[in-house]
């Protein structure tokens, strides 16, 4: 995923359909410099974690 649709979907109010690995996922945070998002599984908010931007999948 581009660093600038990663920093409209965690600043959007509307949820949007994004997965990591295949786990529909939350993005928290978009750190432009390293290319990295801080996300959680939404069925597990207490598992954040941090990934690459590459590895998440916007689902049309």
């Amino acid at each position: 995923m581009k660093t600038q649709r990663a920093k409209e979907i965690a600043a959007s109010p509307v949820m949007a359909n994004v997965t990591y690995n295949g786990t529909p996922i939350y993005i928290q945070h978009v750190n432009e410099n390293t290319e990295m998002a801080r996300i959680y599984p939404l069925s597990q908010p207490e598992a954040e974690q941090e990934v690459p931007l590459m590895s998440l999948i916007e689902e049309k």
